[in-house]
């Protein structure tokens, strides 16, 4: 084979030649081939189109591309142009292993057909849906419109643009469908009747020729006024430059999305070379212009000739080749040899082209970016470009989100649209239902004016409601409706008032209606602005104990006998820590057992006389204060609580035992309370109806046997209005039952909601609470708390069994030590008993030892170097038991022997012939 010599390969092109996307897809084809090969001139192998005409019908496009694959046995073709015509053209490929290559078929319907041989050269439509879901969402609309037309095209990005939607808590209210062929009057009635509806947010979905004609129209009946917001798809952004001068008039203020094609000098060259090029091939026509599409088809030409060349010197050649030509069975339909591998080839290519990156990925154009444009004078202005990876940004080198130009939106304003309107159904204004109540008109109070006879609406929810709306961002006209008969009395109860709305008798419901869950199935609440809560109110009595025994309520028994217990046995401790060193804590036994007494009950009011000298006594009596200091401030104080604070309690405490006993209740009349007692199990004969704070005050000043009530259940602002007058004679118990509070009444789903929501926050956080509450309320007197409970004003020992348990533990710890010491400081003594003692000697000799003065102790050394200095001019010897200070220890001794001869036996000698405990003393006198 020579060279020069090329391999041609045949391409099927299926266009409708008679369009504009056809003319303009052929003339981008050809020039791409030759714009590649005059580029490549070196390479082997050389595309040669076979073109026929679809004539914008699926059978024909079927047809052409059933010719191109018997009779021409074409490699691939490339076409068709609509969704439609490609859904049967993409089986014969399949069936003969030939790949379809489309530059303008959108439809996201088609990936479904599961075909390996189809190959989208285009974008699919359910691409640029996280687009329009970013634009809505930066501009905060919770409901729109689909406008779509009902074929292929149109319906099959309807599912991707709904779960999208959703996936940002806006709702479709309601989805208008164009037919392909439908004629002015067709589209007008759908327009009228959108404009009967509240949402101002319509996202189009079309193509030509029946898109220009819904706009064209839609500016006729006035929807293209201030107020409305237009999105439009792809399929009529990338053609906004092709329409006529009076249909872009008509679509001012549009926003529209397109894929993002970035700029180049080769894109610019072609646009010259290719504007050219198509006026010398119809030079009767200047509307021609190039769009995507266009672009799409030059990448594709471009893609399927590198993957041809790829594949080098291959036999582009079909199975059953012997069947004649113009065959058109289906049955004989032949197999490329080569299909699989220029399929793999194809999706493999990757390449710069004039609209960005060509990269094939599941089988379709690997989507990048799409500019958000702006309708405005005789065309289109980018505002924004919106990228996967940070959202809608000014251009591509920005990463600031949400950062549009300014938009002009239809009406030339410079506003942004809140997205919907007041239905337009007569209505100057919302009509405002309002409950008509006798009682409690703090909340809501409807008067007549008897000359003019004109009505006035106030209270503290009407107030809270007018700053309400008065703080929104837009005018909302409303008008206040009471819910009345013409003689003024309440037409029903609040059930029936709220039905109203779900009626459409009213447009919203403003007063004290409390927020629960069989209301919300067929009306919407906005947020809650008061308290929320059910509780019972019920009479208090005081109950002051006056009795002469009071002062031992305030501890309870055991605490009694414990602090009576540690009291002795502190005192105990501290006598024998002191005993053997200290002159205060020795004497007759009598007087000892007082001393003991004396001291630790005088440490009650830390009266005590007696000096301390021993360390671990201190230790002991530190502790032991710091006991009795926390009890008797506690002690103190709750007998000061129990003689002078009024002890105010409920009369009933459990609503069970209202129940049990058959007690009256009452109920505010209309108040769905009266559903709650029922569910509580409430007799409905004990339940009494009530309609103001005087008359429960009078049904409470009876007994429940005599016609009153024993409690009443009522809401939370209601019992702190309640409670404000009446406080010293009622109180609020526990448990509050969990309710949602007072909010406002809508419809299902209506635009205010979630905007008079936050206004409800922004109000209720802000000082003018305080104000309306002070305006209608008053100034609340000190009264008992809302949820007072009742428990017992006695100390019991669990509060202080810890004090108890650390001053025990360091007692008996001193203790022990103390004895320890004494056992090991006279072991010898104890070890040399002569003859062998039993067990109960020694603990009477160890006692008598224990009860003698410590000679070594400081205290006595100084008594003794105080004795021997004679002191007043006396002898040591003669001193007198009375003095002062104290005797010696030598007489001390003598005195203690002669106290405790009875364990030398029979014999009662004087310590002077030795010591009991010596091994060596004498038996008898000399």
């Amino acid at each position: 084979m020579s060279q020069n010599t090329t391999i041609p390969v045949k391409v099927g092109v299926v266009l409708n030649m008679d369009t504009w996307l056809g003319k303009m897809g052929l003339s981008c084809i050809s020039m791409a081939l030759s714009d590649f090969y005059a580029s490549h001139g070196h390479y082997k192998t050389r595309l040669v189109p076979e073109i026929r005409d679809s004539k914008r019908d699926v059978v024909g496009a079927a047809a052409a591309a059933l010719d191109l694959l018997q009779n021409e046995e074409v490699q691939a073709i490339i076409g068709p142009a609509s969704s439609m015509q490609a859904n049967f053209v993409i089986g014969l490929g399949d069936k003969a292993h030939v790949p379809i290559i489309s530059f303008s078929a959108t439809s996201p319907s088609l990936s479904s057909l599961q075909s390996q041989y189809f190959i989208r050269a285009t974008l699919n439509d359910s691409a640029q849906v996280p687009a329009i879901r970013a634009i809505v969402q930066a501009f905060g609309w919770r409901e729109v419109v689909l406008i779509y037309v009902d074929n292929e095209y149109g319906n099959g990005v309807i599912p991707y643009l709904t779960d999208a939607l959703q996936e940002i808590d806006t709702r479709i209210t309601y989805r208008c469908v164009i037919p392909p062929f439908a004629t002015d009057d067709q589209i007008v009635k759908e327009l009228y009747k959108l404009m009967t509806m509240s949402t101002r947010v319509f996202i189009v979905h079309m193509f030509t020729p029946l898109g220009p004609l819904l706009f064209t129209k839609a500016n006729e009946v006035g929807m293209m006024d201030e107020g409305y917001v237009w999105i439009l798809t792809d399929g009529m952004t990338d053609i906004l430059s092709t329409l006529d001068e009076s249909v872009i008039d008509s679509m001012q203020g549009v926003l529209g999305v397109k894929p993002h094609v970035p700029r180049s000098k080769e894109l610019e060259s072609f646009k010259i070379r290719w504007k050219r090029t198509i006026q010398n091939q119809y030079p009767t026509n200047e509307s021609f212009e190039l769009n995507i599409f266009g672009l799409w088809a030059y990448d594709a030409a471009s893609g399927l000739a590198m993957a041809v060349e790829q594949l080098g010197a291959t036999n582009f050649s079909f199975q059953n080749s012997n069947i004649s030509r113009n065959s058109t069975d289906l049955g004989t339909i032949q197999v490329s040899q080569t299909g699989p591998y220029l399929l793999q080839s194809l999706v493999s290519t990757r390449f710069r082209g004039l609209s960005g990156d060509f990269q094939i990925v599941d089988g379709q154009l690997h989507s990048s970016a799409f500019q958000i444009v702006n309708v405005i004078g005789k065309g289109e202005r980018g505002v924004a470009l919106w990228t996967p990876e940070n959202g809608i940004v000014r251009n591509s080198n920005s990463t600031n989100k949400a950062d549009l130009r300014t938009i002009i939106w239809p009406g030339e304003s410079p506003s942004v649209p809140k997205g919907w309107v007041l239905p337009t159904n007569g209505k100057k204004s919302l009509r405002i239902g309002v409950p008509v109540k006798e009682g409690f008109s703090e909340f809501v109070k409807v008067t007549r004016d008897p000359i003019t006879n004109a009505t006035k609406v106030t209270g503290y929810c009407i107030a809270i409601f007018d700053a309400v709306m008065a703080a929104l961002p837009y005018a909302v006209p409303y008008e206040y409706i009471p819910f009345e008969t013409p003689d003024g009395k309440p037409t029903g109860n609040y059930d029936d008032l709220i039905y109203q709305v779900y009626l459409q008798k009213y447009d919203a419901v403003v007063g004290d209606t409390t927020i629960v869950a069989n209301r919300s199935l067929y009306v919407d609440f906005t947020l809650p602005y008061t308290e929320s809560g059910v509780s019972m109110i019920v009479p208090i009595i005081d109950k002051r104990s006056k009795n002469a025994w009071v002062f031992l309520k305030p501890l309870t028994w055991d605490l009694w006998v414990t602090s009576a217990c540690f009291f002795v046995f502190i005192g105990f401790v501290i006598w024998v820590l002191e005993h053997r060193i200290n002159e205060d804590f020795r004497g007759p036994r009598s007087n000892q057992v007082g001393t003991i007494l004396w001291f630790s009950f005088s440490t009650m009011v830390f009266a005590q006389k007696e000096r301390i000298v021993s360390n671990l006594a201190r230790f002991v009596v530190i502790i032991w204060f710091f006991v009795v200091l926390i009890l008797t401030q506690s002690y103190t104080a709750s007998l000061t609580s129990m003689l002078t604070v009024q002890q105010l309690k409920p009369t009933i405490t459990d609503i069970n035992e209202l129940i049990k006993n058959g007690e009256r209740v009452g109920y505010q009349k209309g108040s769905f309370v009266y559903e709650f007692l029922k569910w509580m199990k409430f007799d409905e004969t004990k339940l009494v109806i009530y309609e103001s704070p005087e008359e429960l005050d009078e049904l409470f000043s009876n007994r429940s046997s005599d016609g009153g009530i024993a409690a009443a259940f009522e809401e939370i602002p209601y019992v702190k209005l309640f409670l404000a007058k009446y406080c010293s004679k009622y109180t609020a118990v526990q448990p509050t039952y969990k309710f949602d509070g007072f909010g406002f009444v809508f419809p299902k789903r209506s635009p205010l909601v979630p905007d008079v929501s936050m206004q409800v926050l922004n109000v209720t956080e802000g000082a003018k609470m305080v104000q309306f509450e002070r305006a209608w309320f008053g100034q609340t007197p000190s009264c008992t708390d809302l949820t007072s409970s009742v428990s017992s004003n006695s100390i019991g020992l669990n509060s202080f069994w810890g004090l108890f348990l650390i001053a025990g533990v360091a007692s008996f710890v001193a203790f022990i030590l103390c004895i320890a010491t004494f056992l090991y400081e006279n072991r010898d003594a104890l070890m040399n008993l002569d003859p062998p003692a039993s067990a109960w000697r020694k603990i009477k000799a160890m006692a008598t030892r224990f009860d003698q003065k410590d000679p070594s102790s400081h205290t006595f050394r100084k008594s003794e170097m105080v004795d021997r200095s004679g002191i007043n001019g006396m002898d040591a010897d003669t001193a007198s038991p009375a003095t002062n200070c104290p005797p010696s220890p030598s007489s001390l001794s003598i005195q203690t022997e002669s106290n405790f001869a009875f364990f030398r036996g029979q014999e009662t000698p004087s310590s002077e012939y030795g010591d009991p405990f010596s091994p060596n003393r004498q038996t008898s006198p000399q």
